[in-house]
């Protein structure tokens, strides 16, 4: 909306031809929707406060420590997330691009699911979730097939169902009528790892927030034909805007971890963290890297195997391997304390990022 109006205004004050650049609104959408955060955070929280009482049941086979120091905090802080991601994107984007509108419908489908979820888990207070899984997975990838569908429309044949590999400048294996597929498992997967990895105060949103500023980087250089040339990836047309709504992101993620930081006054739940692995995942489909985002999306991917593996091995031998899955909470078990885990993880999830970042010049 800005954007229009800054367009039109720009006849009279030059200056503001500057926001009808990508970047000069990637990071003004940071800031509003950092801002919004900041805002109208608090009266969340206290609201929120209000209608759960005793907060998000905390599960009871898990750490001890957890039913002590984070007994009564309230869930849902996806909300807020959300609620920053879309104003600003609506704000700042040109609201013409399609692939800002599909993006959008994966955030906030995913968002609806995971709010549903959350609402079960404080009405019957469990910390198992009461929403049958087959239900919910099929949810998600109902609304996963509507972006993936909308999707390739908008891209050229050969490209739209084709699978590029990094480092591999020329390299399109065309996967057919399998590529929806394997879109709509990308992204429902990676929606449901962020979520696995949503455990600790901070420890999510920040690895977050760094896979959303290297995919913003990413959909930046895909979407711009001049860059895309140079560095040799895949031209995809349009893209570029997706770099505002991952800005709103990023921004959101900064306001949300100013109360999220520990002692956590809030957790995201599973309103905030599916919507925003949906959200990653299919920025990944839309910019034609997939694998990428299984390299700088590597933390989630090892939380991920690390439930698997341990119900795996459970199921056939009997035996756990590792003291408490997910990863995180291994490492508790160990007697790693809280911080040390998260910041931790937080350096692997940088390191990873810059790996991913490679890429893109290892051609």
């Amino acid at each position: 909306m800005i954007h229009y109006l800054l367009s039109e205004c720009s006849e009279y004050f030059s200056f503001l031809n500057a926001f009808g650049y990508i970047t000069s609104r990637a990071g003004a959408a940071v800031l509003t929707s950092m801002l919004l955060v900041f805002l109208f955070g608090p009266s969340l929280i206290k609201q929120l406060k209000i209608k759960q009482g005793d907060g998000q049941p905390i599960r009871e086979d898990g750490p001890q420590s957890h039913l002590l120091t984070k007994k009564g905090t309230p869930t849902m802080g996806g909300l807020m997330i959300l609620m920053g991601i879309v104003v600003s994107t609506l704000l700042w984007s040109d609201l013409s691009n399609m692939y800002v509108w599909y993006v959008l419908f994966v955030t906030v489908g995913f968002g609806v699911i995971g709010y549903y979820d959350d609402y079960l888990k404080v009405k019957k207070r469990s910390a198992n979730t009461k929403f049958s899984g087959k239900i919910r997975l099929l949810l998600e990838s109902l609304v996963a097939i509507v972006a993936v569908s909308g999707i390739m429309m908008l891209q050229r044949d050969g490209l739209n169902t084709a699978l590029a590999f990094p480092i591999f400048k020329d390299l399109l294996v065309n996967l057919g009528w399998f590529f929806p597929v394997f879109a709509v498992f990308t992204i429902v997967s990676f929606g449901n790892a962020v979520n696995l990895t949503d455990g600790l105060d901070g420890l999510a949103i920040v690895p977050v927030m760094i896979a959303a500023a290297t995919f913003a980087l990413i959909a930046y250089v895909v979407g711009h034909s001049i860059f895309s040339g140079y560095l040799q990836v895949h031209y995809v047309p349009g893209t570029g805007e997706l770099s505002i709504l991952l800005g709103a992101l990023i921004g959101a993620g900064i306001g949300f971890l100013w109360f999220n930081a520990p002692p956590a006054m809030i957790f995201m739940g599973d309103t905030g963290s599916l919507a925003l692995g949906g959200t990653l995942g299919v920025v990944a489909v839309a910019i034609k890297h997939e694998i990428v985002l299984a390299i700088v999306g590597g933390l989630f991917v090892l939380e991920t195997v690390s439930v698997v593996v341990q119900v795996a091995s459970y199921k056939l031998t009997g035996k756990r391997v590792f003291r408490m899955a997910p990863l995180h909470h291994h490492f508790e078990q160990k007697g790693w304390a809280e911080p040390t885990i998260v910041i931790r993880f937080w350096i692997i999830a940088v390191i990873l990022a810059m790996i991913g970042l490679a890429t893109l010049k290892l051609r």
